[in-house]
């Protein structure tokens, strides 16, 4: 399997179903995302729309 990694677009070749850091390259890239998620560097930019039984209980 050939496995692209998302923090620093190292591609591999020949990897593993159950390689540990899948999908990234290495355990140093995989703490990167982490670290990027809590100092908020990645952030989901919209409010997630609310499903039906949200709406009814915010509606009383």
């Amino acid at each position: 399997m050939k496995l692209t990694c998302p923090t620093c677009k190292n591609v591999l070749d020949d990897v593993a179903d159950d390689y540990p850091s899948r999908p990234f390259c290495s355990a140093r890239c995989k703490l990167a995302d982490l670290h990027a998620w809590l100092t908020e560097e990645y952030k989901i930019s919209e409010p997630l729309p609310l499903e039906p039984e949200d709406e009814r209980r915010h509606l009383n």
